[in-house]
């Protein structure tokens, strides 16, 4: 083998719709590591690329929020699948991208994918924590239960390439809703990679769709979007955040307001169901019981 053979460097793209696009702007930026070393050029989307994914994300909405729950958590379990056996390539981007070494990297990627199998494991189980048959007084049965609540938009958090960004997709799309992921501005390797993930996976295309570039240029033109129904504002700062709740509040978007941006947050920490619910609707049915006879007796 010649030792001047050439490196084949990775093409980075996005993922909308199930498919790997360029930037319709033909944008790319400069992604380095912690040191400042080159890693790739990712593509620097636009707001065009930001209504694209929304398009794809409704269209994929009926059928993956129709699927049952135990299919949803087949699904995801065959992405954590997918996930452990391309492990050595998200521990190297891990490690570039958070400035880690490669056995603390190892360790966040061994709970990332925990972290997917965990949330994979809620979905036929939610339903019964969240909602279930209420007494009221009269010949009806009233139940109610969790709907998904539509296309969230979710801005990935900035300091946790991997970890973070699992740990606020898999909970959106287990309860039934698509995503339109913004992912980590400077450290946006892990996220296009795990659209690769997903499109070799059962996911249908479009339940997932995964952006890289500028937050905010990206986020505003989808926190103002009338088909999207819901925000997660984990990767926005302060003054951001407060930009994008006022423009959601124009179709009265469900609003998840970010967790503290010092760095404190611990994303190996239980996660809760606190996610999971987050964007879920209760949908509250009565039906009559029949009228009593004069037996007392009823169907």
């Amino acid at each position: 083998m010649s030792d001047n053979r050439l490196s084949v460097f990775k093409t980075y793209k996005l993922y909308v719709g199930g498919k790997f696009p360029r930037s319709e702007s033909g944008r790319v930026y400069e992604v380095t590591d912690s040191k400042g070393k080159w890693l790739a050029n990712a593509p620097q989307s636009s707001r065009k690329d930001a209504r694209d994914a929304v398009v794809a994300a409704r269209k994929a909405f009926g059928g993956w929020s129709g699927a049952t729950a135990y299919n949803r958590g087949q699904i995801l379990y065959r992405i954590a699948e997918m996930l452990e056996g391309r492990k050595d390539q998200f521990v190297r981007e891990v490690a570039d991208a958070e400035g880690l070494s490669k056995s603390k990297a190892a360790a966040v990627v061994d709970a990332a994918i925990d972290r997917w199998v965990w949330y994979a494991g809620w979905t036929d189980k939610i339903g019964q924590v969240v909602g279930g048959a209420n007494p009221v007084a009269g010949p009806f049965f009233n139940l109610s239960t969790p709907e998904p609540t539509g296309v969230v938009t979710v801005l990935a958090p900035q300091e946790s390439s991997f970890l973070g960004l699992v740990s606020v997709v898999a909970p959106v799309i287990a309860t039934g809703n698509t995503a339109v992921v913004i992912a980590s501005a400077d450290s946006p390797l892990p996220a296009l990679s795990l659209g690769e993930v997903l499109a070799t996976s059962d996911l249908p295309g479009g339940v997932v769709n995964i952006l890289s570039g500028k937050t905010a240029e990206i986020a505003a033109p989808l926190a103002s979007h009338q088909d999207v129904n819901a925000i997660d504002l984990t990767g926005a700062g302060a003054d951001l955040a407060k930009e994008l709740e006022i423009a959601a509040a124009d179709n009265l978007k469900r609003v998840l307001r970010p967790q503290p941006v010092d760095g404190t947050v611990d994303w190996t920490a239980d996660p809760g169901t606190h996610r999971l619910t987050a964007f879920l609707e209760t949908k509250t049915v009565w039906h009559p019981t029949g009228a009593l006879g004069v037996s007392g007796s009823s169907y």
